[in-house]
Parts: structure tokens; sequence; C-alpha cells
């Protein structure tokens, strides 16, 4: 940050916290906006040494007002549909949670927005590529390499000579961490060195849940809880300093047996997404998607109806449109219908049944 370098030179701060500085930059907003855990973690620092660095913020000039969400660059999603129900995309600077079912196309929409990203701002993009940190599966490469060639398809409103010119395959980065430890060293170290070059704008963790609840036993929650404030920390840290989107997928549970608060924002009564209300404090967002009944036809393809839901967004300025219905999951990657194509649906619909019911 701008104010950062400042801070490590101000002779009124013990080395200590200079040192810390230097090495995590945090502008005087950044400190006066962030509680105490979260400084802590991503400094390193006390918590005396945290009320230390907050003293010296309140006691210097006062500080700029902060960017609302709303006033940065979104990230597309590829799909317009998608992006007018996100008013353009992912948030930059925030953490985003797509969580559903099991086989419903959460990887599938992480993976086209893993291309979206190396368009330019004029195509919704951010000129930059995308590090996708697998937890459990093999990474989808022979997917993404359908995505990429069926880009013409999707990406109708770019030029094909840009989507030549990218190299959409050079720009997505793949990381593997089959533990807890792995992960955050893969988030402090090699992801961090990815954003400081400028190499990504874009990380995509998949799955967030997947690592909490294979290692941890029901015994061992306190311990569980503190891992899953250093990984939530450690992704806000990274939205924020680099200003990048994060997208984290998220597996569902079936709220009958889960006790603990979802978090903000409405659940379908059938699940929610893991990992609880400590989580869920986190989150910049929260996108549900789900299957829906029926059949949907699209040339030689077909596809279950999927929905997509914003059950959380501070920053979104109308929530009452409920989401994206009749999207569904293409060789070209996962599009919504446009709302005329809905509305003349419904209207063959209603001719056919009007038919059926005259003879």
């Amino acid at each position: 940050m701008s104010t950062a370098g400042k801070w490590a030179e101000n002779p009124a701060l013990n080395p200590r916290i200079q040192a810390a500085l230097r090495r995590v930059p945090l502008s005087v907003e950044e400190v006066l906006a962030l509680n105490a855990a979260v400084l802590q973690r991503s400094t390193g620092l006390s918590r005396a040494d945290v009320e230390t660095l907050r003293a010296a913020a309140r006691s210097g000039p006062a500080p700029k007002p902060a960017l609302l969400l709303s006033d940065v660059p979104a990230l597309a999603s590829g799909c317009s549909v998608v992006d007018r129900l996100l008013r353009g995309g992912l948030p930059v600077g925030g953490v985003t949670e797509l969580f559903g079912p099991s086989a419903v196309g959460k990887t599938q929409l992480a993976l086209q927005i893993c291309l979206s990203v190396q368009y330019p701002r004029q195509h919704g993009g951010l000129q930059s590529g995308a590090v996708y940190v697998s937890t459990e599966d093999r990474f989808p490469s022979r997917r993404l390499q359908q995505l990429i060639s069926e880009q013409p398809s999707l990406r109708q409103d770019v030029p094909l000579s840009l989507i030549h010119e990218l190299h959409l395959s050079d720009g997505v980065y793949v990381e593997h961490a089959a533990d807890l430890p792995s992960l955050l060293s893969c988030l402090l170290k090699r992801v961090s060195l990815l954003l400081s070059r400028g190499l990504v704008r874009l990380l995509v963790v998949d799955s967030v849940a997947a690592l909490f609840r294979s290692e941890f036993e029901a015994c061992d929650w306190l311990q569980r809880h503190r891992q899953l404030l250093a990984v939530s920390s450690e992704l806000q840290r990274i939205s924020r300093q680099f200003g990048a989107a994060v997208l984290c997928i998220n597996q569902a549970v079936d709220l009958v047996n889960q006790q603990q608060d979802q978090g903000p924002g409405p659940a379908p009564s059938s699940f929610g997404p893991a990992l609880g209300l400590a989580w869920s404090n986190q989150l910049t967002a929260r996108l549900m998607l789900c299957r829906e009944a029926g059949l949907l036809t699209h040339g030689d393809q077909s596809s279950a109806p999927r929905s997509l839901r914003v059950t959380f967004a501070p920053h979104l300025p109308d929530q009452s449109e409920g989401g994206v219905t009749a999207a569904g999951v293409w060789r070209e990657g996962l599009r919504g219908e446009e709302p005329n194509d809905q509305r003349a649906a419904s209207s063959e619909r209603a001719t056919s049944s009007l038919s059926e019911q005259g003879t």
C-alpha cells in the first residue's frame, strides 16, 4: 500500500513492528479496519504490538475514506446473465464463496472465470492470470482445454483474433494442497509470489472445506477453529493487499444434521454451506448453485437446469430478483438463458398447453 513504506520508517514504532510492516505492507485504512485477530495472524505480532500499531494509526493523519466494493472493478464470469445478477461479476478485493451440492457445476464456473480474468478490462477481465488451488480431486485439465476451444462460442463479444492471441492455457497456474499446512504454505509463498509479480489477479480454492472435514474430529473443534481463521485471514490479506478476486468453492451439508448457524443470508431448506458461522463472517459474497427439475436443450446438447442465487452480498444494491434460473452446463461452459429467451420458452409452453386443452 502507498503508506506502508512510511509506516516502516516511523521512529515511534519499535523495530519489531517496523519489520512486520516491511514484511506485510499495511495501510492506515487496513490497520483500522481489520480486527485484532486478523492483524495478529497477518503480521505475526503480539496483541500488545497490534494495539500499539492501532494507536499509532489513530494518532496519525486522518485516513482516506474506505473504497466501497461497489466502486472497484468486478471480474466477469463470461456469461452476461450471471454478470447481470452479480452487477458485473465477482468483487475484486474480496472473498466470494460458491457452494452447492456435488456435481452441480461449481468447478465448471470456476474454470470459466479462470479464462475470463485473462481478457482486457473492456471485456470484463483483469488482463492477468489465475491460480487454481486444488485440495481434493485432480485438476480437470481436459475440461479446461475444452472450455478454451469453445471460447469463441461462449464469448461472442470478444474478437476471435484476440481470443487466439491470449494463449489462455498459459494463464492458469495449478497448485495442489493435500493438507492444511500445505495450503497455508501455498498461499503464503507461491500464490503470494505470483500475485506480487502481477502474473495473476484471481485465486480459486477448490474446495475450502475438504481439508477441514478430513483432518479434524469433533473433539478438535478449537484447533479447527484456529486453522479456519488462519486460512480465512490469509485469503482476506491476499484479496486486499494485491487487489485480487478470491473464489472459494465450498461443499454443501445436510441442514438436518447441521446444528450450527450457517451465517448471513437465506439458505435452502435441505442443504447449506459447510464450515459454519466462523467462516461465513469472513466472506464478501456468498453464491448458491443448485440443480432444478426439468431438462434444457441447446442444439445437440442437453443439460439439467441450474439456478444461481446470491444469498449474501452487502455491496449489491438489490437482490430482489432471486437468481438466475434455467442456466445449463454446456460444452462452452455454464451459461444462463437471456430473459427474452425464457419468456419465449414460457410462451411456447403456454401455447402448447392451450392447444392441448382445445383438442
